[in-house]
Parts: C-alpha cells; sequence; structure tokens
C-alpha cells in the first residue's frame, strides 16, 4: 500500500489552479467515467466553489435512479479493473466499474483533528456534504465518517439547519452505524467551521468550536475526504431548473495529527 500524503494539510485554495497532488475534481468516476464525473468548480476570491450549473448532465446519466447531478472533488481514488466490482463506495449492490481507476493518495489522514469552513448555498431539491471515507484497496476498509451533510427541504433559511453527522459501517464488518442530524441554529449560507476529532477509540463533531456529539468506534484506517454538492431532479418543484446550488470552501486543515 503507497505511503500516504502527510497529514498536516492545510489548503486555503488561494492559488490559481487546484492542487493535482492532494485533489481529483471528479466524484467516484470509476462506476461512470471521468468524462461524465467531471465536476464544475472554481477558484476564487481564496475559496474552491463547487456548483452545479443547469446545463450539467448527470453523473451515470440512464443507469443511476433517482437522477443524480453532483460536482465533487475527493482526496484519493482507486478501482479494481473494469468488468469488475471492486472500487469505491459503489452506488448499488453488484455495480460494476466501467472505467478503470489508477491508485492516488492526495491526502489520506489516520486520526487528527480536521477542519472545514465552508457555506452552502442549497434548494429542496440539493445537497453538499464533507465526508471522509476509506479507499477500499482492501474491501473491507469502506466505512464513513460524515461530518458534515445538509440537505436542502431540512434547511430553515436564515434560521437553522439539520445538520447530519455520525459514522456509516456499510460493509466493514467492524464498523459501527450511528448517524444523526442534528438541528443548529445557524445559517448555512454562511461561513461555518465544521470539525471532526477522530481518534482510535471515537469521533468529536463540532460546528464553530461548540461540540455536538460524539461516536465510538471508528474506522481506524486511513481515509480520504469526500467534498461535493449533489441535485436531486426529480426533486424539483417545477420552477426551480434555473437554480445553482454551490460549496463554498474557504479552507480545509489538519489542525492536529
Amino acid at each position: 500500500m503507497p505511503a500516504p500524503r502527510p497529514d498536516g494539510l492545510v489548503d486555503d485554495f488561494d492559488t490559481a489552479t487546484l492542487d493535482a497532488a492532494v485533489w481529483l475534481p471528479h466524484y467516484l468516476p470509476a462506476w461512470s467515467s471521468k468524462a461524465a464525473t467531471a465536476a464544475t468548480y472554481e477558484l476564487r476570491d481564496s475559496c474552491l466553489r463547487l456548483s452545479i450549473p443547469p446545463a450539467q448532465g448527470h453523473w451515470l446519466p440512464g443507469e443511476h435512479t433517482p437522477p443524480l447531478r453532483v460536482s465533487g472533488v475527493q482526496s484519493g481514488n482507486w478501482s479494481g479493473p473494469a468488468g469488475g466490482t471492486a472500487g469505491q463506495q459503489p452506488w448499488r449492490d453488484g455495480a460494476t466499474v466501467r472505467e478503470a481507476q489508477e491508485p492516488f493518495w492526495g491526502w489520506t489522514p489516520r486520526f487528527g483533528r480536521l477542519e472545514l469552513r465552508a457555506r452552502m448555498l442549497l434548494t429542496p431539491r440539493s445537497m453538499a456534504a464533507w465526508w471522509l471515507v476509506g479507499q477500499e484497496d482492501v474491501p473491507e476498509r469502506c466505512a464513513e465518517i460524515c461530518v458534515a451533510e445538509v440537505f436542502g427541504d431540512a434547511v430553515e433559511p436564515g434560521v437553522s439547519a439539520a445538520v447530519g453527522m455520525g459514522l456509516h459501517r456499510f460493509r466493514d464488518p467492524a464498523g459501527v452505524e450511528d448517524f444523526t442530524a442534528v438541528r443548529l441554529p445557524i445559517d448555512v449560507a454562511r461561513f461555518h467551521t465544521y470539525t471532526v476529532d477522530w481518534t482510535a477509540g471515537r469521533v468529536d463533531f463540532l460546528v464553530d468550536g461548540a461540540h455536538v456529539r460524539s461516536c465510538a468506534g471508528p474506522p481506524t484506517y486511513p481515509m480520504q475526504s469526500m467534498l461535493a454538492v449533489f441535485d436531486f431532479p426529480d426533486r424539483s418543484d417545477g420552477t426551480d431548473d434555473d437554480a445553482v446550488p454551490e460549496l463554498v470552501v474557504d479552507w480545509i486543515r489538519a489542525v492536529r495529527t
């Protein structure tokens, strides 16, 4: 297994181009293709701005149900050969790899205090999230630490939002399922700091420095970061086709490793 990138990442996105040594501007390309999973993004005002404009196509068009559009970056990537079932976060049981991926270890920390400062511009048909996943080069290394997941239909604009956080076991036999959405009195359209303090025994989740919840038994293997904004066209109310959801990231960093 290749050695992970040193954990002490600080990326404030103040360069002209995305750091290709850390980020891949695609979302789970093995199950679809690099062409169909390319993120819409720009680096502006020292921020990474992920968005989904009206013209952006579907992820895995014609097969994924319900229809899905997504712009995301990930700090690792891996799959087995095309036609096989070995890959990261399969979208259904029996999903097969369409486009084999070269192993990529951009930023894959194992433990630490990790933070993200971001804001989310959402509609009821969209969602944005930051989560950590195992690379699945070993099939059991597939669990997830979700640091912040916000659905637009769970946002009261300017008042509060339900922020999902916790652990997903998936196919890790030693994993723990412990996930919930906590309603917080924050305006997610403004910048907030989302933190996970990850040790071998537990993870603590914080928002703007305030402890929200803890989970015992997190994964103990290296994990890559996933940053993405999603659009679910089948949730349209018929008047929102021109909406452009965004995830705007000011910085991401490892405070302690």
